[in-house]
């Protein structure tokens, strides 16, 4: 059984988030430099099997597509290119920043810890895909 690897994709940073094998539970892996990130994520799937990526998808509250798009979109292509094997699905990503400053709030996090925006992301792809993942449990209940 393989991985799925949740992307949350930033002009700078990226985070990621991986399952367990067994694809019960959604762990933060870490944050990569934007330009780092193909390159990662070729390394990460030579040594784990992957079966799936999940990238956030940035949508606006009337549900079309935000501006980050325009940057997503050909990280899109190009992780395609690299990894042509491996499907991907976009997952909604909305509210998931606010969702991780809380966990970070409620987890008794320092101030320090909660502006670091590399925490901020890796949290923020583990929530990407522990949603993506209860979606798909609810839908084949």
């Amino acid at each position: 059984m393989g991985r799925i690897v949740a992307i949350d994709y930033g002009k700078k940073r990226v985070g990621i988030a991986v399952t367990d094998p067994c694809k019960i539970i959604a762990n933060s892996l870490t944050t990569v430099k934007s330009h780092e990130v193909l390159q990662f994520l070729q390394d990460y799937c030579s040594k784990e099997k992957v079966d799936l990526f999940v990238v956030g998808h940035p949508k606006q509250m009337n549900n079309t597509d935000s501006e980050s798009m325009t940057y997503i979109k050909p990280f899109l292509v190009a992780l395609k290119r690299k990894l042509p094997d491996i499907p991907i699905v976009m997952y909604d990503e909305r509210f998931t920043s606010v969702l991780a400053h809380k966990a970070l709030l409620e987890g008794g996090a320092k101030k320090k810890q909660r502006q670091d925006k590399a925490v901020i992301d890796a949290i923020s792809a583990t929530i990407i895909l522990q949603s993506y993942m209860e979606s798909q449990r609810n839908m084949n209940i």
